[in-house]
């Protein structure tokens, strides 16, 4: 079966799924191997969950070609911004030690203490933590994979918003 067969529905609920995956990965990264998250891997956390609830409630709705649309322009959208967030990261992670940033407060102590447009400029700059790798599978870091799946799934949103005639309502 080829993507283009697929209704926007099953195509936005295997975003859902996905998104969902790779937050629970995170999520046993963390509790299980002990890889606390730096502030710019919570951040990535919130675009996946951004883009797994858009895609979430668009399958649920079953919405119409433009709510089709709108759902996909949105976690297109937050896709981006996630994509952005991890190339951020990966950078970080590929300067040479003596160019990382020096570490800094964490999220919370952040969000407690800074204005929210201090709390994101301090964000996006990134860490010493942010450049730290602790893990890889076949050779790339979380963020590299995490860099992978926003483009992937940027990419799947791209089609479903501008594909010529998707099967909305159609379950197989």
């Amino acid at each position: 079966m080829k993507i283009s067969e697929l209704s926007f529905r099953q195509i936005a609920a295997g975003c859902a799924v996905a998104c969902a995956g790779l937050l629970a990965y995170g999520y046993y990264l963390q509790y299980f191997e002990a890889q606390d998250p730096c502030p710019l891997c919570l951040l990535q956390r919130g675009f996946y969950y951004a883009v797994g609830l858009t895609m979430l409630v668009g399958a649920i709705h079953r919405p119409g070609r433009i709510g089709a649309r709108i759902y996909s322009i949105a976690a297109f959208l937050f896709a981006v911004g996630g994509f952005g967030v991890a190339t951020r990261q990966v950078y970080l992670q590929h300067l040479p030690p003596e160019l990382v940033p020096a570490c800094g407060p964490d999220l919370f102590y952040m969000l407690d203490n800074f204005p929210i447009a201090r709390t994101l400029q301090l964000l996006l700059r990134g860490s010493g933590q942010c450049a730290e790798v602790h893990w890889r599978f076949l050779g790339l870091s979380i963020a590299e994979w995490s860099f992978l799946s926003f483009a992937g799934l940027a990419v799947v949103a791209l089609f479903l918003a501008l594909r010529k005639s998707p099967q909305l309502a159609a379950a197989k």
